[in-house]
């Protein structure tokens, strides 16, 4: 590249570059607004200024006993002020955070803390149990700290020698951070679902870290002192990196241990919630609360939710009780949401089937990402904007992970051509927003035809009696293969085999009719996602 008069005596330096990290919105937070409370659990409350003392004073502590850049920090904790503070703190002495799934089973967590060679391992009381049974399966020996939540004390033993408030107080408050040394430090190593192997380390950098936290307050709207009720796990994608957004508005993180009706209404009701975010199951604990539980919803509370698109009985009943919802996609990988159904207003106007196919879209990409498209893997070219062709959804930017931890394969997979492959398939509409489809491997293939698992389901779900459905390719030796529904009816409800299968039939082309239905408890992934393969094995021989 030939040298301009741009590039002579114009070089970086202190004064004009600095390395990109969602810490410096802590520091910025505390200076601005010290007094101002940004964690509130249970009775106890913390302000910024205290929020960056103790995380300077947990990097201090974490620095002095020997953890540096690249150490692996893992903590096994619900959503409660440290894990906040493990989200400032480990990183500031250049440790990477592994925020452990508190849904897992022993021998997936000594796994990770295996593969993830952690170093500390910070543990909360109540997960003691099965962190004891992971800890003796584990090759790797950390030092372990333990966490009482002083708001809700656990009954669960001790397993290391030190304390977390112990370790807090053996730090520096006035600790000074280098870190990072480069925005392309790793800052956290998040597992995938682990849905068919073991899972994959996803590995998070400081510079993608500080964009997707900007670009969830672009996407929400959060303004000046915004409320963030923590009904996504923190473990989950570092909270969507929500931890770091919060503070970029100096706003306040609204703590809960586990994801009730009551809690979730007082919590509105008391603090003056405004933004949250969760599964759909989240919308079925707000709307399926009994009246005794409910409190009234003053202002129009922003929720984000991901996975399928919510069905629109439920977008309007999340209207009605005070929740303005917006669907966004995105993976591990994307460092959680990096897509959004980004709604515009004449859509407003659409007639009800209309408007319901608009909400169906995952959408378009985040500010923050730099493309979003649908491309045949084959070629490597972009499909027709028809909304029909299907291809495999890919992406491209800052908010695209580093990469698998020790796995170079799976990471050169990932990025062929230059893309990260999603695995899901979709199309892209005129317009320029994603739909999916289904994932590559739930793609049925049935006498050459392929059958989108995804809009089966989607007939599925409108029967009244279904309350959850998932579809898989059943091995038939005329068709190859052909569709086989597994569905969980509604408490109370009735539907017989052949009347689901009729109604498939009155709503799809007939070759997308499920063959066979199964009534049966769905098996679930930790984080509540369908364990397709478990589903597909029962076909096995």
């Amino acid at each position: 590249m030939a040298s301009t008069i741009y590039d002579v005596d114009l070089d970086k330096n202190p004064a004009n570059f600095q390395q990109l990290t969602p810490l410096a919105f802590l520091e910025r937070a505390a200076d601005v607004f010290p007094d101002r409370v940004a964690i509130v659990h249970g009775n106890a409350r913390e302000t910024y200024a205290e929020l960056r003392a103790r995380s300077h004073r947990l990097g201090s502590a974490l620095a002095a006993r020997g953890i540096g850049r690249g150490d692996t920090v893992a903590v096994m904790l619900a959503n409660t002020p440290a894990m906040i503070e493990a989200h400032y703190g480990v990183p500031m002495c250049g440790a990477v955070l592994n925020t452990l799934n508190t849904r897992l089973d022993a021998a997936t967590l000594a796994f990770i803390l295996d593969h993830g060679e952690a170093k500390v391992l910070i543990t909360d009381r109540e997960f003691s149990k099965v962190m004891a049974d992971a800890l003796a399966l584990s090759r790797v020996r950390p030092l372990v700290i333990d966490y009482d939540d002083p708001e809700f004390p656990q009954t669960g033993d001790s397993l290391g020698t030190l304390d977390y408030e112990a370790l807090i107080a053996e730090g520096d408050e006035a600790y000074t951070s280098e870190f990072p040394l480069d925005e392309w430090d790793a800052i956290s190593l998040n597992y995938t679902s682990g849905t068919t192997s073991n899972p994959k380390g996803v590995v998070y950098h400081h510079r993608g870290a500080y964009l997707l936290a900007m670009g969830n307050v672009l996407t929400s709207g959060m303004q000046n002192g915004a409320v963030y009720l923590w009904t996504l796990p923190m473990f989950h994608c570092n909270g969507w990196c929500f931890p770091w957004s919060v503070s970029v508005v100096a706003g306040t993180h609204v703590c809960l241990r586990q994801v009730r009706a009551a809690p979730i209404y007082d919590a509105i009701a008391d603090h003056g919630v405004t933004h949250m975010s969760g599964a759909p199951i989240v919308m079925s604990i707000i709307l399926n609360a009994k009246e005794s539980e409910k409190r009234p919803v003053e202002r129009a509370i922003t929720f984000f939710t991901a996975a399928a698109p919510p069905p629109e009985a439920v977008l309007a009943a999340m209207k009605a009780a005070g929740f303005a919802v917006t669907h966004l996609y995105g993976l591990t990988e994307t460092y959680g949401p990096a897509v959004v159904n980004e709604w515009q207003a004449d859509w407003d106007a659409l007639g009800a089937a209309e408007w319901a196919a608009k909400k169906a879209r995952q959408g378009v990409r985040y500010t923050v990402l730099a493309g979003l498209d649908v491309i045949d893997p084959e070629t490597m070219q972009p499909v027709p904007r028809d909304g029909a062709t299907i291809g495999e959804v890919m992406f491209r930017g800052n908010v695209v992970m580093r990469g698998y931890l020790k796995n170079p394969k799976a990471t050169a997979e990932a990025f062929a051509g230059g893309w990260f492959h999603s695995g899901d398939l979709g199309v892209m509409h005129p317009d320029g927003y994603v739909q999916l489809k289904d994932r590559s491997k739930d793609i049925i293939i049935s006498g050459g035809e392929n059958i989108s698992s995804i809009e089966v389901e989607d007939v599925l779900y409108k029967h009244p009696a279904v309350a959850n459905a998932a579809v898989v390719a059943k091995p038939d030796e005329k068709w190859g293969e052909t569709p086989c529904a597994f569905v969980e009816l509604r408490p109370g409800a009735e539907a017989t085999a052949e009347e689901l299968i009729a109604w498939c039939r009155q709503h799809l082309a007939h070759y997308k009719a499920p063959r066979h239905v199964v009534f049966s408890e769905l098996p679930r992934t930790s984080t509540g996602k369908i364990q397709k393969f478990r589903l597909r094995d029962q076909f096995k021989g």
